[in-house]
């Protein structure tokens, strides 16, 4: 509306000269093509600086610049569409995409459950059984650790006890020991042999001491017997050999005493010198094989 007001208002500019000529002429003279362009001819160029020029040139303007911001803003609208329709179509493949996987992750599982595996649930309580059957073994195997200490420990302790009975008993032998050898009868000595037999059967000395209590009191066969007894649980204890070698002496079995008491210097040199003055041995020193074993030196003889 602006533009065409401007235009009407530039030809009024133009056309009021022709006018005015047409006004001087009068209504009788019309106005021809040729006077037209003889008044055109002699207008002036001021007329093209006046304010109404002005006007239109600063309304174009301001079209110009109203019409640059309407494309800016239409610009910026088809933009901010364009974005806004990416934005939208990346949502949409993302939901697809979230969409596809849970449809993979719904497949794998129908197939795993169709090819025999359980549901989860199941799962679920076979990892409970499974559990407590390893809880329950881990229960018992420490109850059978403990068991097990604890048989060591009660064996331990029979151990101790007795090693305490032995003590006690290894204090009484050792007090009967001194009472026999305090002892001056040998029925007293041969009581308390007894007692520490009692005791310890397996002793050997207390055996072979008592064997020399018997022959005090003139038992040889008695002694026989209590050495051959102390003799088939130690064979080498030499002490039992020359008790036998004198019960052997008293009964008058010469080869017999000679020989036992042979094997008991071979354990000890000490019984040689008992031998030659122990009287159990008188009826041998004339006795040819005693005297190559006793006496081996013509000069300590005591008969020479």
């Amino acid at each position: 509306m602006i533009r065409y007001s401007l235009a009407f208002v530039l030809a009024l500019v133009f056309t009021a000269p022709v006018l005015a000529q047409e006004q001087e002429l009068g209504p009788e003279k019309e106005i021809t093509a040729e006077d037209v362009r003889e008044s055109i001819k002699t207008l002036d160029e001021r007329p093209m600086y006046t304010p109404f020029v002005e006007l239109y040139l600063l309304e174009e303007s301001k079209a110009l610049r109203k019409e640059m911001q309407d494309t800016r803003a239409e610009l910026i609208e088809k933009v901010v569409e364009k974005e806004l329709s990416v934005a939208d179509k990346t949502m949409s493949y993302a939901t697809d995409t979230v969409t596809y996987f849970f449809y993979l992750i719904a497949g794998a599982t129908s197939i795993l459950v169709v090819i025999g595996w359980n549901s989860i649930r199941d799962m679920r309580s076979q990892l409970t059984s499974l559990a407590e059957k390893r809880v329950n073994e881990l229960v018992i195997e420490y109850e059978n650790r403990l068991q097990s200490i604890e048989d060591q420990l009660q064996q331990k302790s029979e151990i101790i006890h007795q090693n305490q009975a032995e003590i006690e008993r290894t204090n009484e032998v050792h007090g009967l020991w001194l009472k026999a050898s305090q002892e001056t009868s040998q029925q007293n000595k041969i009581a308390a042999y007894d007692q520490i037999l009692d005791l310890r059967p397996d002793d050997v000395e207390a055996l072979s001491y008592k064997a020399d209590a018997v022959l005090e009191m003139q038992e040889p066969l008695w002694a026989i017997s209590l050495c051959q007894r102390a003799l088939k649980l130690a064979p080498d204890n030499g002490h039992a050999h020359y008790q036998l070698a004198c019960a052997y002496a008293e009964i008058g079995r010469w080869e017999d005493a000679v020989s036992t008491l042979a094997r008991a210097i071979d354990i000890s040199e000490a019984y040689r010198d008992d031998a030659s003055v122990d009287p159990s041995f008188e009826r041998l020193h004339e006795f040819e094989n005693f005297k190559e074993l006793i006496f081996t030196d013509q000069d300590t003889d005591p008969t020479s």
